[in-house]
């Protein structure tokens, strides 16, 4: 192949549409890739304000219109959207002459246009699954979980090879839909640590401000507030805490749990410990992580758990379930602490262990930072998803396909 290589990733969020994970992993590994050479071409859905088609530091960015189609429900909604990204995505690689190398679609709400596009141009596809349905749900209990992971065994059974994100993950999906064991790839998550070396803008004390009073230590969960994230774990153990360390609890994000977890901090007469701040923009989110006395991931499920390596790139002491993907992130009582999933007093007791000692926090600190930025950079995981395309690319070249 004489020319650049050329790869369409399939997404439902890229920046500045932010739903979960996915979008800064697209984000973050499309621009790595261009700057190893390879020529991506980002497909997402569109977001108002955001350009149609824009160059983001050497990717290409088609936004697709997803609101026209009127949808009775999420389901329906996600059909019409594929449909009409494997249309607007037929016609961009048809006006590049049919010369596209790799499909990569990321998680099953684009499986059916990554699906498509693989038999009308006979490319290969790579499919990286982020999370499962199995796995969020602790099994499939209705129809509609069952539909959506029956899209995802779908999507892994037409992808050449499928990435996943932890060793956890492999083993999870390939028992989850019955893989091969050489047909999965594991290249972690990354973190972008330049961006928290960055020294904050106005007075640090001031900031920190908006948040806690000067005496309190600042405790910071940032997810989704959902069930699988075990953000009411640590609404549970926030009394225990409270008996040895003045703190104030900040719970960054938004989910389905919002009301039922305010209603109970306001039983237990926490509402003055306890902040709900929704969601932040990157910078605000950035200088609180820095400022953090503790971050937390307590979740219950984590296919890898991309916050906790934003903590640990802020210097932010970390606190994290034993859990999934997670514990394979953190060495307890060297990069972080592991306690119990689930359990509110194991938990409670991460935390006041992390705040009541300056010294521990401080070597928890330092070994973690050291460990982010020499095994999650994402240039060394574009390299490594570069070295799957090859390797794919190589086998694909043999087959009766090419």
């Amino acid at each position: 192949m004489n020319r650049e290589l050329r790869v369409v990733m399939l997404s439902w969020e890229f920046p500045p549409r932010i739903i979960g994970g996915i979008s800064p992993h697209v984000y973050f590994l499309s621009r790595s890739l261009a700057k190893t050479g390879v020529k991506v071409y980002v497909v997402t859905c569109d977001f108002p304000g955001a350009p149609q088609h824009e160059n983001v530091d050497g990717v290409e960015v088609y936004r697709v219109d997803s609101y026209k189609n009127p949808s009775p429900d999420f389901a329906t909604w996600v059909y019409l959207m594929n449909v009409n990204m494997q249309k607007e995505t037929a016609a961009l690689v048809r006006s590049l002459g049919g010369e596209v190398d790799i499909f990569h679609a990321h998680d099953w709400l684009v499986a059916t246009a990554g699906v498509g596009l693989k038999h009308v141009f006979r490319k290969p596809l790579l499919a990286t699954i982020h999370s499962t349905e199995i796995g969020r749900r602790n099994g499939i209990h209705f129809d509609y979980e069952r539909m959506i992971h029956e899209t995802e065994a779908w999507l892994t059974y037409e992808a050449w090879k499928v990435i996943c994100c932890s060793d956890y993950m492999v083993s999870h999906v390939q028992w989850a839909f019955g893989l091969p064991r050489d047909k999965l790839v594991m290249i972690p998550n990354g973190v972008n640590v330049d961006v928290y070396a960055k020294n904050m803008d106005g007075d640090v004390s001031q900031f920190r401000s908006r948040f806690a009073l000067k005496e309190e230590k600042i405790v910071l969960f940032v997810g989704r507030l959902v069930y699988e994230k075990g953000v009411h774990v640590l609404v549970n153990a926030i009394p225990k805490v409270l008996e040895k360390v003045n703190a104030k609890f900040i719970i960054v994000g938004n989910g389905y749990m919002k009301d039922q977890l305010s209603a109970l901090v306001r039983n237990m007469g926490l509402s003055h410990k306890v902040m709900f701040t929704g969601f932040l923009d990157d910078e605000t989110l950035r200088n609180l992580q820095k400022c953090a006395d503790v971050s937390v991931v307590p979740s219950l499920f984590e296919p890898f758990g991309i916050v906790a390596l934003e903590a640990m790139a802020a210097k932010s002491p970390l606190v994290i379930s034993d859990s999934g993907g997670l514990a394979e992130i953190v060495e307890h009582d060297v990069s972080g602490v592991k306690v119990y999933p689930g359990n509110p007093e194991s938990l409670a007791w991460g935390i006041t262990r992390v705040l009541t000692d300056e010294g521990y926090a401080n070597w928890i600190r330092k070994s973690a930072y050291e460990r982010v930025r020499e095994k999650y950079d994402w240039d060394k995981i574009a390299q490594q998803t570069k070295d799957t395309y090859g390797m794919v690319l190589g086998e694909y070249s043999k087959s009766f396909w090419a």
